[in-house]
C-alpha cells in the first residue's frame, strides 16, 4: 500500500507574519493611549487635506497658510501654559483675563513713555503675578482650582477695566508691527516665537528634574510627597508659568491689533482647553506632551480658517469646534 502523504496544515511563515501584523495593528487601534498620542496628528492631516481638496485655490495659498500660522501663535503659547497646569490635574480658567491684564499694564507703561522692552517685561510680570496668586491660593489654601481660577478670571478682568478706565490704549510701534507681519523663509515671526516657547517647554518637561516632578505630582501627589517632592511648590510653579506665558502672549496680541484692549477674549480660554484635550494631555494629570497641544492649536486654527474659506458662518464654526473637542475627548478618554 502506498502511503498517502498529508499536507501540512501549519500556517506559512508569511501568513503568520501577516496575522501578527494585523494583530498589532488591531491592538494599537484599540489602545486609548495610541489615540491620545496620535489623534491630533491624524485630525490635522485630515483637515488640511479636506479643505485643500475642496478649496485648493484659496486654502492652500501661501498667504492663507501664513495667516493660519499667525493666528495659531497666541493660542499655542497659552496652550503651553495650560498644559503645565493640567499635567498636575489642575486647570487655569483665568488665562484670557490674565492676558488682558497683561495687555493693559503693557499699554499703560507704553503710553507713559516706557521703553518697549520694559513694557514687555511689565506685561509678563503682571501675568506672572496673577498666576502666583492662583497657585498660592490653590496650593496653600487647598481650594479647588476650578473655583479659584474662575474667580480670578473675573478679578483680573475687573482689574484690567479699572486700570484702563474701560478704554483701549493705542500702541504704535514699528518693532511690534514688524513682529506681527514679518516673516523669515515664509514662516511668520509670531510663529517662530511660539515655536521657541514650545521647544523650551518640551525641554523643561522632559529633560529637567522640575519636569519629572510635574509629572509625579500629576500622577500621584501622595506618592510624590512621600518621595520628598514639594507638591505645594510644584503646583504654585505651574500656575506661575501659565500666568507668565499669558502675560507674555499679551505682547503678541498687541502687536497684531495695535492697541491694548481691556475686554477679555474668552475664545482664548476655550482654545487653550481645547488644544490641551485634543493634544492628548490627560485631564487627570500625569500624562501628556507639549507638541500635542501645539499641533492641536494649529488644527483648531486650520479648521476655523477652512470653514471661513468655504463660506461657513462664524457661529457654525464655534459649533463645529466644540463638537470636535467633545468627540476627541470621547475617543481618548483614559483613566489616570
Amino acid at each position: 500500500m502506498k502511503k498517502i502523504s498529508k499536507k501540512s496544515t501549519a500556517p506559512s511563515s508569511e501568513g503568520a507574519v501577516d496575522l501578527n501584523f494585523l494583530g498589532r495593528v488591531r491592538s494599537k487601534i484599540q489602545d486609548p493611549f495610541f489615540w491620545s498620542d496620535w489623534l491630533v496628528v491624524v485630525a490635522f492631516v485630515f483637515v488640511i487635506a479636506f479643505f485643500g481638496a475642496i478649496a485648493p485655490a484659496e486654502f492652500l495659498t501661501l498667504w492663507n497658510l501664513n495667516n493660519i500660522l499667525v493666528a495659531a501663535s497666541i493660542p499655542a503659547i497659552i496652550a503651553v501654559g495650560q498644559t503645565f497646569t493640567v499635567l498636575t490635574a489642575g486647570i487655569d480658567l483665568s488665562v484670557s483675563s490674565t492676558m488682558t491684564f497683561g495687555a493693559v499694564t503693557f499699554g499703560l507703561a507704553f503710553t507713559n513713555g516706557w521703553p518697549l522692552w520694559q513694557c514687555v517685561l511689565i506685561g509678563t510680570i503682571a501675568g506672572t503675578f496673577v498666576g502666583l496668586l492662583n497657585g498660592l491660593i490653590i496650593a496653600k489654601r487647598k481650594i479647588n482650582d476650578f473655583i479659584v481660577t474662575l474667580g480670578m478670571l473675573s478679578v483680573a478682568s475687573g482689574a484690567a477695566l479699572v486700570l484702563s478706565d474701560g478704554k483701549p490704549r493705542q500702541v504704535i510701534s514699528e518693532s511690534l508691527a514688524t513682529l506681527a507681519i514679518g516673516d523669515k523663509a515664509n514662516i511668520p515671526y509670531l510663529m517662530m516665537v511660539a515655536f521657541v516657547i514650545v521647544v523650551v517647554a518640551h525641554f523643561v518637561l522632559f529633560h529637567t528634574r522640575f519636569g519629572t516632578h510635574v509629572f509625579a505630582v500629576g500622577g500621584d501627589p501622595e506618592s510624590a510627597r512621600a518621595m520628598g517632592i514639594s507638591v505645594v511648590k510644584i503646583k504654585v510653579a505651574v500656575y506661575v508659568i501659565s500666568g507668565a506665558l499669558a502675560g507674555f502672549a499679551a505682547t503678541l496680541a498687541i502687536s497684531r491689533i495695535g492697541s491694548a484692549e481691556p475686554a477679555a477674549n474668552t475664545s482664548i480660554l476655550l482654545n487653550s482647553v481645547a488644544a490641551v484635550v485634543l493634544g492628548g494631555v490627560s485631564l487627570f494629570g500625569g500624562r501628556g506632551t507639549i507638541f500635542g497641544p501645539f499641533i492641536a492649536a494649529l488644527l483648531l486654527q486650520s479648521l476655523s480658517n477652512g470653514l471661513t474659506v468655504i463660506g461657513v458662518a462664524a457661529y457654525y464654526q464655534y459649533l463645529s469646534i466644540g463638537l470636535v473637542v467633545i468627540l476627541s475627548a470621547a475617543l481618548v478618554r483614559t483613566d489616570k
